[in-house]
């Protein structure tokens, strides 16, 4: 796996463009988020989506899946977005939250059926910019991790994920236990909180 130091927890232009241009290709990356940290691969590649599913377990069907957007206007893209959700979204992003929205048409076939989308815009210079350098979502889970010590040292995380075939890994310093706070805005008239995570919001 191929371990590329983040200084200051924010990537050269050159690293984002690297990291971007090997998962365009179908390679997964570990990268940091404002919670834990998160395997991803491109969210229009169906194979590497098929991979980074094995690996985890996830059926593409049955369970949530989330992308990282750069900004909320490339999650207007994939989601559909009212002024009440656009409103609260850009309260609180980036940072530590996963919004439900409706399915936009625009989704990958992986959402295929699917009504909702998770979408992440989070405090991450690493995650935002890699995203941006890719010009469209990434698909995101969090890695799992026996103890805390696999969940704040990259190393650990590498030699975890080494042998799923994991190509790559951002380390841009500790990680978190905490996951994403989890709002449904799918009825934005009616937003409700489904998982108090590491983000604070008020709705």
């Amino acid at each position: 796996m191929d371990i590329i130091k983040i200084w200051n927890s924010r990537p050269s232009g050159s690293q984002a463009e690297d990291i971007a241009g090997a998962i365009e290709s179908g390679a997964l990356a570990i990268l940091p988020t404002d919670s834990v940290y998160a395997i991803v691969c491109d969210a229009l590649n169906p194979k590497a989506i098929a991979r980074l599913c094995r690996i985890k377990g996830l059926n593409p069907e049955k369970n949530n899946l989330s992308i990282i957007c750069a900004d909320i206007s490339m999650a207007a893209e994939y989601a559909h977005i009212d002024d009440r959700a656009y409103a609260i979204i850009k309260d609180y992003t980036p940072g530590a939250f996963t919004f439900l929205l409706r399915a936009g048409r625009n989704l990958p076939k992986a959402f295929k059926g699917r009504r909702t989308v998770g979408v992440r815009i989070p405090d991450s210079p690493t995650a935002l910019e890699v995203a941006r350098a890719l010009g469209h979502p990434l698909l995101a889970t969090s890695i799992e991790f026996e103890d805390s010590d696999h969940a704040r040292e990259p190393e650990l995380m590498a030699e975890a994920y080494d042998r799923h075939d994991v190509e790559l890994i951002a380390d841009a310093g500790p990680g978190n236990e905490e996951y994403s706070t989890i709002v449904d805005l799918t009825d934005s008239a009616s937003p409700a909180i489904v998982r108090v995570g590491k983000g604070v919001i008020s709705i």
